[in-house]
């Protein structure tokens, strides 16, 4: 089986950094595509970036977080990353990793089979 756990949530200010991880147990991660989604009080999960398997694909973007966010892996420590710059009052929300194993990335949240916890981002003015 697959676990996920995210983590690296805080408070950030506008304008500024926060990195989050995205720590995978299990067997062939490599073979999972991932992605991060985040949900907002009273708003609908948003999927924002989805990370290939496959070391030469390519990642896809939300458009809210395009040019701002960047969604890294490293196999070889079975670990994912959302760099998060510029951040905006509308980044508040609680993130998640997500994985599946597929041909094709995805921003549907239903395509995922595993999911972490979340983790709180907070921003501040």
């Amino acid at each position: 089986d697959v676990q996920l756990q995210a983590s690296g949530g805080g408070s950030v200010q506008v304008g500024g950094s926060l990195k989050l991880s995205c720590a995978v147990s299990g067997h062939s991660f490599d073979e999972y595509i991932m992605g991060w989604f985040r949900q907002a009080p009273g708003k609908e999960r948003e999927g924002l970036a989805c990370v290939p398997s496959r070391s030469d694909g390519k990642t896809y973007y939300a458009d809210s977080v395009k040019g701002r966010f960047t969604a890294t892996r490293d196999n070889g420590k079975n670990t994912m990353y959302l760099q998060m710059d510029r951040v905006k009052p509308d980044d508040a929300a609680v993130y998640y990793c997500a994985a599946f194993r597929g041909l094709y990335c995805s921003n549907y949240g239903g395509h995922y089979e595993y999911w972490g916890q979340g983790t709180q981002v907070t921003v501040s003015s």
